[in-house]
Formats: structure tokens, C-alpha cells, sequence
């Protein structure tokens, strides 16, 4: 998503699940890999992703809610998005809050069953993209509602889960949800290629207000998705006119480079905080302001202890939205293990055997009912 504001472009990345598959910066290309299609085949290749997951399974909670009717949304209007990743709001005096950030749609959630998806994928494979392009061209415009989470730094040392874990929710009876604002789609794109296909987000793109944690694979993804784009579009991506800011930018840290858009800045000096061209920069808010010594000991603690070890509390919420599918109604469950069943039955004994043994730190009940439909 990006944001075009009077103080320059804020982007956000937001996935339809809450939590992410990994924490660790240094499994990003991997499991990113893992998703797609074989070096020697070229086709997908169900072992290698399980393969994948069953050792590294701090992806578990991910993987459930991925394989549940949750995975499958009906339609792009009626699937909520989440920020995943923990973010600061920073006020004028540099006092800062962790926040999350949730869009909620306003249609209704809607899934799909996997059967139904499956017919779909082979009669009308750009079925989402006509959906939503449809809605919004007839006038009938998909909203979302905006929520935060938010806590004080005392609270997250206090907390009995990591804030930056991306593999975790923050629960909505311990962070409380703030209707904060609403987002309406109002208009389809013109051309595609021009609006689309050469748009580029990054979230280390942010405007004053707004500034990056320590989060691990927030910081991962500041850097590489930056990267992406200037490999795609090139070094000067930020200047195509989807890209650019809305308000006038003075910003010489990007200059030459191909596809340069405009004057390159003139005469001006090719370096910055030079005598011949004093540049005051506009930094975030309060970032002169009095730090917090014991919290960024403490912050600095959790990057620095960031293990990739598995431990007994990463199952504690896959098994608390195991519990939660029951809840839900009576198909959730058994939805979620046929489609498992069905995913995991396309692999090699072995791991089908390791993937129980992984579903049962969830819960036996769960193991079992993935046992049975793999009839092992």
C-alpha cells in the first residue's frame, strides 16, 4: 500500500494473514523459495515445501492459517489485511508507542472451500482481479475499516511473548483493537502496466510519525525490497510517476543512474552536508529527544538473543486457533485437516511421517485427524 501524504509517500507491506512463516532475516530467501517451483522440474513440488516447514517450524501457526478457509479468501473485498510487522508511532516530543496496523473489511469476511477454489483456478484463473476490478467499475466500492494495537515499550519488556516475532499475534483481549480510519477502493487503473506493473513498495519508505522497530523481518524487508525494485525498474524507480511523492522532495542522497526523470538536482553539489550547499534535513519527530537507556538495553537484547530455536510456546497460538476453528463452526476443523491431507499426501513418506510428529506438539486430537486422512 503506499499512501501519497503532504510530507511524502508512506508505504506499508500487509499480508491476508497475521503472522508470517519465519522471524529470522537469514530464512527469507529460503522459505520464499521453498513456495516455489523445483530447480529441476519447473513444477510445483509439494515435498519441498514440507520439507520446508517441518524444519523450521516456528512457521507453524502461518501454515495452519494458510491451510484453513481463512487461506482462501472469496474474493479480494472481503479478506482483512495486517501490517504483521510492529511499527512505532513517535510524537513531537520522541515519546513512541509499538503499534500494529489491521484493515478489516467492511464486505464480510468470505472464503472459499478448497474445491470450490480448485474449480475456479481452471474456469477463471484471473478470477479475483475481474471480481474486484467489476465492483469497483459498477460503483460499488470495497471499503475497509483501519485498526491499531498498540503498547508502551514497559508493557512489551513485560510481555510474554516477543513483539517483534512475526509468527505471533498480539491477542485482542491483551492489545485491545482502535478504529482509527477507513480505506475505500474508488477507482480501477487506467493502464495496468503504467499503474501496476512499475509500482514499487518498500516499507523503509515512511513519512515523520512513523518509524521502524527493531523487528527482524521488518528490517529484512526495508532492505530488500528496495533492492527488488531497483533491479525491476532501476535505480530511479521512485521518479515514475506512480511512484513519485505528491509534494515537492529535495532528497540528493540518489543521483545519475538510468532513466533520471528530471534535472538531477542541477548544479548542486553531488554531496551531501557540503559548505557550498547547506541541506537541513527533516528528520522524524523527536529523534533528538531523551532515549529510554534500560529500554534499548533491552531492545537491543531481544535483536541480539534473535535464535531461530523452536520452543514449546511457538505451538501455544497455532493451538489456540486449533481451539478457535472448533469455536468457529463445525466444518473449520475438518476443513483445515482435508486440505492439509490432501497438500501433504503429495509428498514422500517421510516427510508426511515428520509432519504429524510436528502437528502433534499443536494437539494429538489434530495429529491424528491428519494421520487418518493420509490413511498412514
Amino acid at each position: 500500500m503506499k499512501i501519497f501524504t503532504e510530507e511524502g509517500n508512506q508505504d506499508f507491506v500487509f499480508n491476508s494473514i497475521p503472522v508470517f512463516f519465519i522471524r529470522d532475516p537469514i530464512k527469507f530467501p529460503s522459505v520464499n523459495r521453498s513456495h516455489k517451483k523445483n530447480p529441476a522440474t519447473n513444477a510445483s513440488d509439494n515435498t519441498m515445501f514440507w520439507d520446508y516447514h517441518i524444519n523450521n517450524q516456528e512457521g507453524t501457526h502461518a501454515i495452519m492459517i494458510l491451510f484453513s478457509n481463512r487461506g482462501i479468501p472469496a474474493s479480494i473485498r472481503t479478506l482483512n489485511s495486517y501490517s504483521g510487522h510492529t511499527y512505532k508511532l513517535v510524537n513531537d516530543d520522541g515519546n513512541f508507542t509499538y503499534v500494529k496496523f489491521h484493515f478489516k473489511t467492511n464486505q464480510g469476511i468470505k472464503n472459499l472451500r478448497q474445491a470450490d477454489a480448485d474449480k475456479l483456478a481452471g474456469d477463471s484463473p484471473d478470477y479475483h482481479t475481474n471480481d474486484l476490478f467489476g465492483s469497483i467499475e459498477k460503483g460499488d466500492f470495497p471499503s475497509w475499516t483501519l485498526y491499531i494495537q498498540t503498547t508502551k515499550p514497559d508493557e512489551a519488556e513485560k510481555y510474554r511473548w516477543d513483539i517483534f516475532d512475526m509468527t505471533k499475534v498480539w491477542p485482542h483481549k491483551d492489545f485491545p483493537l482502535h478504529e482509527v480510519g477507513k480505506l475505500t477502493l474508488n477507482r480501477n487503473a487506467q493502464n495496468h502496466f503504467a499503474e501496476i506493473e512499475q509500482a514499487a513498495f518498500s516499507p523503509s519508505t515512511m513519512v515523520p510519525g512513523i518509524a521502524p522497530t527493531t523487528d527482524p523481518m521488518l528490517q529484512a524487508r526495508m532492505f530488500a525490497y528496495p533492492d527488488a525494485a531497483h533491479y525491476r525498474l532501476g535505480v530511479n524507480y521512485q521518479q515514475l510517476s506512480y511512484n513519485s511523492p505528491v509534494t515537492p522532495v529535495y532528497s540528493p542522497y540518489q543521483r545519475d543512474g538510468a532513466s533520471r526523470h528530471d534535472t538531477n538536482y542541477g548544479r548542486d553539489p553531488n554531496c551531501v552536508n557540503a559548505s557550498l550547499k547547506t541541506v537541513n534535513f527533516k528528520g522524524n519527530r523527536g529523534e533528538n529527544g531523551v532515549s529510554d537507556g534500560e529500554h534499548e538495553e533491552w531492545v537491543a537484547g531481544r535483536v541480539q538473543g534473535y535464535a531461530t530455536e523452536v520452543k514449546d510456546d511457538d505451538f501455544e497460538q497455532p493451538r489456540m486457533f486449533w481451539e478457535m476453528l472448533r469455536r468457529t463452526g463445525p466444518d473449520e476443523q475438518r476443513d483445515l485437516v482435508s486440505n492439509i491431507s490432501t497438500h501433504l499426501g503429495k509428498t514422500i513418506p517421510r516427510v508426511q511421517k515428520e509432519a504429524i510428529q510436528t502437528f502433534k506438539k499443536v494437539d494429538a486430537g489434530f495429529a491424528d485427524q491428519v494421520q487418518k486422512g493420509l490413511k498412514l
